[in-house]
């Protein structure tokens, strides 16, 4: 599914000046893969972006399944996820400290029956009062569901 950015596609698109990044997003930004290019199209805005901890070692997971898959060389893989924890130290994504959403994203996981990694995503952006940017399209239908506004990149565009 294409990526819009437009106000109807994604709700609160405009207004928004901080959101969670998941794996998904954040793997999109440092390697080649569909939906790659509405990716850096988020990382362009003037966005404060906001993960929990737990994301550079899903971003890490991804990534080693890319290498097991053959699509990725275990060097590009590395150089990915220095990417990723340079942008961390320099800035461009704030951590946050796990333990102190992890309660709220477990209770979350149980309430919603979804998988608690992804509540942990939910559970700071509901926390921060920001927006979700995903590339999971049942996470992003699980954060709607709850107000939270969802940039979405590749199947995780369409709000339905």
């Amino acid at each position: 599914m294409p990526f819009s950015f437009d106000a109807s596609a994604m709700p609160g698109a405009k207004a928004v000046t901080a959101a969670v990044v998941d794996a998904s997003v954040a793997v999109k930004w440092v390697v080649d893969e569909p939906s790659s290019d509405a990716a850096a199209v988020l990382l362009g805005r003037p966005i404060v972006w906001l993960a929990p901890r737990l994301m550079l070692v899903e971003a890490a997971a991804a990534l080693r399944r890319k290498v097991a898959g053959g699509e990725l060389r275990a060097e590009a893989a590395a150089t990915a996820l220095t990417t990723l924890v340079d942008a961390v130290r320099q800035g461009t994504i704030r951590l946050a400290d796990d333990e102190q959403i992890v309660s709220t994203a477990l209770l979350l996981a149980v309430g919603l029956e979804h998988k608690v990694p992804d509540c942990l995503y939910l559970a700071l952006a509901e926390r921060e009062g920001c927006a979700l940017s995903t590339a999971d399209a049942r996470l992003a239908r699980v954060a709607r569901s709850r107000d939270v506004p969802v940039l979405g990149v590749g199947a995780a565009s369409d709000p339905s």
